[in-house]
């Protein structure tokens, strides 16, 4: 047996002494397994966390009324009227962005464990915030960050986070695009003893649900309603999940929560030729999909992060939409924010128009934006990898080919993702690791939570698998 295999066999016993989880009592049934016994099991309940967050400088982020682009969206309405945008101003953390939620309560329980450091596997601003908290605790730290293609090209945007990781003092290990991500991050995992901050561990998860009460709390005592949607851009799935979890524990149950990803479809996220073809290191179709429809692709045995179970809605934009936005948003708001956050505010500006004036929509993330993470390096990024970039209607946009920044607001639009054909496929890759064609009913159950579907249709979806019940 080669060392890379080797070495992921014993994924399950190095996550256990990493994040000091045991996986594997957690599994019922054929293939389902106890989620919310992995997230009690936390161990810290929400006003601990926000006590721990408040110690670290994090959370408590202003609600911001976007007042002249909600004008804009009723002057591009039908109907002539849209709710009131909001946006949930998360570039005000300490490291700049929600991640710090996440990244505080991992980096307060390595503390309170006694470990010496922490370790992350990231390309994104999570490898900040875990640097960032880590000082803030005094642990050391260490972010594997996947950023290069094979020629050691890469991009703007993920060289400046890899930037500001190193200038919170965390040590930077750059990787190429593909398998090697995960395989060297549990090796730096085995050979340090550090703590797993994991981005899809449950801590990680449970810190994000502090944005979601956030939300439903002041949007109840400021505006004297809950939001009607809150609209969230979706990655990995952390922050949909944290999110809706935190609406819910404030009894926002009736708020929608709406994903948005920028569409990349066609381009291959793994792929060394596709990898410097995206404007977009998050927030986009090739993590959205594959992380919607196989959650435990991520590098512990069983994610906290399991969109399905609480998205009602998923919409694509394409990234022109996003550089346009980023536009508008500095110069009607004067607020210059990173690609994030504008991801779920074009989603915003578009849903906004199908409610009506009184009524409220939150966007629940901004992030820091500056260097590489500026749309201008990243367009000239772009062009010099022989990317078209002209004004025009973001539909002719094709992944890969071209970037088409919209001329007029009323071609903003999103597109509407089949949650319908999503589930199935959750569900489908769920199947796939069956050793036998037979589930329990607990595992029918599961599939029910997972997916938001009626155990009647999950049992429709089995038969049509030849999948029986045992």
């Amino acid at each position: 047996m080669n060392k890379y295999q080797e070495l992921m066999d014993r994924k399950n016993e190095i996550m256990l002494e990493s994040v000091g989880i045991d996986f594997n009592k957690y599994e019922v049934g054929k293939l389902s397994f106890n989620y919310e016994a992995l997230m009690k099991d936390v161990g810290y309940s929400l006003e601990e966390i926000r006590e721990i967050q408040k110690d670290a400088g994090v959370g408590q982020t202003p609600l911001l009324e976007l007042k002249n682009i909600t004008k804009l969206a009723r002057k591009s309405s039908k109907t002539g009227r849209a709710a009131r945008i909001f946006v949930k101003d998360e570039s005000c953390n300490p490291s700049g962005s929600f991640k710090d939620r996440r990244a505080a309560i991992s980096v307060y329980d390595a503390m309170k464990r006694g470990y010496s450091g922490v370790a992350a596997a990231t390309s994104g601003n999570y490898g900040a915030a875990v640097a960032s908290q880590a000082n803030i605790r005094g642990l050391k730290c260490i972010i594997a960050n996947e950023c290069y293609d094979s020629k050691k090209v890469g991009q703007p945007e993920i060289l400046e986070k890899g930037r500001k990781c190193e200038g919170f003092g965390a040590e930077v290990l750059r990787l190429t695009v593909g398998p090697e991500l995960f395989y060297t991050y549990l090796k730096i995992l085995e050979d340090t003893g550090y703590y797993n901050a994991s981005l899809y561990s449950s801590y990680g998860i449970a810190g994000i649900e502090t944005l979601g009460y956030e939300i439903a709390k002041e949007c109840r005592e400021r505006l004297g309603k809950e939001p009607e949607a809150v609209i969230i851009t979706h990655a990995g799935g952390g922050n949909v999940t944290g999110t809706a979890r935190g609406l819910i524990k404030e009894g926002a149950l009736n708020t929608k929560v709406i994903g948005a990803s920028v569409d990349l479809s066609g381009l291959h996220m793994a792929s060394d030729i596709d990898f410097n073809k995206k404007s977009f290191t998050t927030g986009h179709t090739g993590f959205g999909i594959p992380f919607m429809t196989y959650p435990d692709r991520s590098d512990v045995p069983r994610s906290a992060a399991r969109p399905l179970r609480y998205l009602d809605r998923y919409v694509t934009i394409t990234q022109g939409e996003v550089f346009w936005m980023t536009e508008v948003l500095a110069q009607l708001e004067g607020l210059e924010r990173g690609p994030a956050g504008n991801t779920s505010l074009v989603a915003a500006f578009v849903i906004s128009q199908e409610y009506d004036d009184d009524d409220v929509i939150v966007v629940q993330e901004t992030e820091y934006t500056g260097a590489g993470k500026h749309l201008i390096p990243q367009l000239n990024f772009a062009k010099e990898n022989g990317i078209k970039v002209f004004i025009g209607d973001p539909k002719d946009q094709v992944p890969g080919e071209n970037i088409v920044i919209p001329s007029h607001p009323n071609l903003v639009s999103v597109k509407e993702m089949d949650m319908e054909a999503l589930r199935n496929s959750y569900i489908k890759n769920s199947i796939g690791k069956l050793t036998e064609n037979k589930v329990q009913p607990v595992d029918v159950e599961f599939l029910s939570k997972e997916t938001k579907l009626s155990k009647e249709i999950v049992l429709e979806i089995l038969n049509k698998h030849n999948i029986e019940i045992d």
